[in-house]
């Protein structure tokens, strides 16, 4: 995928989702530090990187080795010295220990073939004050997203959460598609 095809996909998708608007939400801010699982190409973690500025930082892990390279390329382009991108799968992502502001799921946590490892993970890589963030589909018919049955019912995804050692502290509606989950370590 070219840069230019990048961001007009960005850009249709910017019709129905605004990172920075969830970003600031949840509470992101200049120095934290945010942990993208599954960043895929970039479209929070970009968004991420500018907030959270040269005093923060940004680590996107995803599996798709032509994405993060191209992640790797527009953070140079555009000077982003606080972002890195690494190929790793999200069952064996642990980048640092108790680092994180944030851990973020946008999107994705309904791909992993085993979210509770991931969960887990993501829990090891939170400062004991971070929070763990989970931005996914709502489990209905729709034109957009994966199919529904791929999809995790909030519950489903709350039950998750609280099974790898979280105290769920809010769960609410993220426009017409997405549900939001944010919670911190019990």
């Amino acid at each position: 995928m070219s840069f230019s095809q990048h961001y007009h996909d960005e850009e249709s998708r910017r019709k129905w989702q605004n990172p920075e608007k969830i970003l600031e939400q949840i509470g992101v801010k200049e120095g934290h530090t945010l942990i993208d699982v599954g960043c895929g190409e970039g479209f929070f973690s970009m968004a991420a990187a500018r907030i959270v500025g040269p005093s923060g930082k940004v680590i996107g892990i995803d599996i798709n080795e032509r994405a993060v390279r191209d992640l790797q390329e527009r953070s140079k382009e555009e000077n982003l010295t606080n972002a890195s991108f690494e190929v790793l799968s999200a069952e064996d992502a642990k980048v640092c220990e108790g680092c994180a502001d944030f851990v973020f799921f946008g999107i994705d946590l309904h791909d992993f073939d085993d979210p509770q490892k991931v969960l887990q993970n993501a829990r090891g890589m939170l400062k004991s004050s971070g929070k763990l963030v989970d931005l996914d589909w709502k489990k209905k018919i729709m034109r957009k997203g994966p199919p529904v049955w791929m999809r995790l019912r909030v519950d489903e995804a709350a039950e998750l959460i609280e099974g790898a050692g979280f105290r769920i502290e809010s769960i609410s509606d993220s426009g017409k598609m997405h549900y939001m989950i944010i919670a911190r370590h019990k």
